[in-house]
């Protein structure tokens, strides 16, 4: 997987990065060692360590013992939670295994006292509004809560789940997102650069790439009309260059 990315990326430019998950109907033993293996290509391309699968039966307090190998190695963690399973699940997800970030949260809103716990740490709530559909997690995609979630401060970003089997992209998502569920154009910028922001990535090229993304979005207005011509070639390639760029190196500490 590591060698086909980079050959994307040597050939089209594209900046893929791997996380790895474990399964949680699949046994805790398993989990560890996919978490092994997270350790092993930690800066080869590995970023961070998912959980997924099925919530009811399989808490994923089962498999603290992968998220406790990962975060001792300083690696970023998400899990799967609240998506078919109540609250409970996320706080789980949370506080026994320690995610940075939450997979769909779905029932977040049941409660609002985690709900406020999540916002005041600035967890990501990884939204994916067809895929929630197709699972029944939700009934509509009018009845989801992102733009709830939203309008009280959380750190919403839109997500696909799973591109082939819901048979979307992120630019569908965002296009139902914006005619589907009544979100406006400007709130949809503003959950795309908290996706930049959420990225499992170093941080200079976070930056980077919200610099780059910010620019791109600030050609159109909160109506999503075209209001400034695209980036000319140059700028864009001195983008393309600045996003792929090593980190400057740490200057060498004084002596005493």
């Amino acid at each position: 997987v590591l060698n086909g990315l980079s050959r994307a990326r040597e050939t089209y430019g594209i900046k893929c990065n791997v996380i790895v998950c474990g399964i949680r109907n699949i046994s805790p033993e398993s989990s560890y060692e996919m978490a092994e293996l997270a350790v092993a290509y930690k800066g080869r391309g590995v970023v961070g360590f998912d959980l997924a699968g099925a919530e009811a039966d399989f808490p994923a307090a089962h498999h603290k013992r992968a998220f406790q190998l990962v975060r001792d190695n300083n690696i970023n963690c998400t899990i799967h939670a609240g998506e078919a399973y109540g609250p409970e699940s996320i706080a789980q997800a949370i506080h026994v295994c320690g995610a940075h970030r939450i997979g769909h949260g779905c029932r977040l809103r049941e409660n609002g006292d985690l709900l406020h716990y999540i916002n005041d740490h600035r967890i990501p709530l990884e939204c994916c509004p067809s895929s929630n559909v197709q699972t029944q997690a939700v009934e509509t995609l009018e009845s989801h809560p992102l733009k709830l979630y939203f309008d009280l401060g959380l750190r919403v970003t839109i997500n696909t789940d799973n591109r082939l089997i819901t048979d979307t992209t992120v630019s569908k998502e965002l296009y139902l997102v914006h005619t589907k569920m009544g979100v406006p154009f400007k709130e949809i910028k503003s959950m795309i650069v908290a996706g930049f922001k959420s990225a499992f990535r170093p941080f200079h090229e976070k930056q980077a790439a919200l610099r780059h993304v910010v620019a791109e979005l600030s050609r159109y207005d909160d109506e999503g009309n075209l209001v400034e011509a695209p980036l000319k070639e140059g700028k864009r390639a001195r983008a393309s260059a600045e996003l792929s760029s090593p980190p400057a190196a740490a200057p060498a500490p004084a002596k005493a």
